[in-house]
This record gives structure tokens, sequence and C-alpha cells, in this order.
């Protein structure tokens, strides 16, 4: 099972990238995120894998950090979330977002990744919430802050900046950095006036 790979890339394409260890080329299938990431062919570079093998092939997909792998892993476990799909949602959104999106429910955020649908997305919602509201992975500021318990202003402010048209991602965003401006014991009102004022930073 190989786990890590560092040599020279020989090269990158849109999906992929060959990566020279010791004259063997291996083929890793990566987000645009982490592609983007690495340098020009003839560089020296490192790469965190996840081996998949089946009876007719055996796949390698290549992360930047751990935390990019983390997530595929918590991705494919989803039904009907292969290894290419997963690779799409890291591609449309970065580990902090995609938890955020999850948290926040916003199933409109995860269909961003070409091939999500709106039932996928629900899916992916309601699989993954409580494991990112538990903190697995570690539980990012904004999602521990709004989804704590006695937060209740705080799902109510979301709601509301959410019915004046934002997004639900960036709406949980700000009203985290709002309960954590003013306190856990902040009313709704004041909320929204932050998560405002933070929104149009």
């Amino acid at each position: 099972m190989i786990a890590k790979l560092a040599g020279i890339i020989d090269h990158i394409g849109a999906e992929e990238v060959i990566i020279d260890v010791g004259g063997v080329g291996y083929h890793a299938f990566c987000s645009s995120r982490t592609i983007q990431r690495l340098p020009p062919p003839g560089s020296a570079a490192r790469l965190l894998i996840e081996t998949h093998v089946r009876e007719d092939h055996i796949h390698l997909y290549g992360f930047a950090d751990g935390e990019e792998r983390e997530w595929f892993g918590r991705l494919t476990t989803v039904q009907g979330v292969g290894a290419r799909l997963a690779l799409a949602i890291l591609t449309a959104l970065a580990p902090e977002q995609l938890a955020l999106a999850i948290a926040a429910q916003d199933r409109v955020a995860l269909m961003r990744a070409e091939g999500v649908g709106a039932k996928l997305a629900a899916r992916i919602v309601n699989e993954l919430r409580d494991k990112v509201i538990r903190g697995t992975p570690g539980p990012t500021s904004a999602v521990a802050t709004v989804t704590a318990p006695g937060t209740v202003a705080a799902a109510d402010a979301v709601s509301a900046l959410v019915n004046l048209g934002y997004g639900r991602t960036e709406a949980f965003s700000a009203v985290a950095a709002a309960v954590q401006q003013l306190g856990k014991g902040a009313e709704t009102d004041a909320l929204i006036r932050a998560g405002l004022h933070e929104l149009a930073r």
C-alpha cells in the first residue's frame, strides 16, 4: 500500500500528476487545488497518497496535505460518492469550506462540484454533518461556535441572513464571527447586525 510519494515531477495534467521516484513514474489523480500547489515539472515534490485496489486496476490519489486526504476518505464513505467525485468536491471546496458547508447544511455549495446533484448533496450533508459537529475531522472555530449547545440565537441569525439572500455557508461563517465578537449570550438581533457588518467587509 502506497501512502506517500516523494520524487521529481515528470508531468502535470488537469487532473493528474506523474512523479518519477527512482526512475519509476507513478500516476496519481489529484484535485485541482492540489495540482495548483505543485511546483513545475522537473521540481521535487511530495504527495500524500490513497491507494485504491480493485480487481481490474490500482489507482493512486494524491493530496497536498493530510486534511484534504482525510476529507477524501470521509467523502468516499457516503453512498454514491466515488473517488473521482470526491476529488471533484475537493476541487470545488477547500476542506475548511467543505466543513462549513456541511455544518451549515448548505446543499447549494456542494452542488457547485461537478457531478453533485440535489439528492447527493443532501445525502452528503445528512451523513457527514454529525461528524463535522462532533469534531471529526477537527472542528473549525465557526462550526464549534455556531453549533455549540445554547446557541439558538446564532441559528436564528443564520436563518435571517439566508432569508436576506446570503448563502448558508457565508451566513454561517459571518454569524460565527459575530458570536466570537459578542459572546454566546448575544441576542439574535445583535448577531444579525454584526453578521451583516462582517459580510460587508
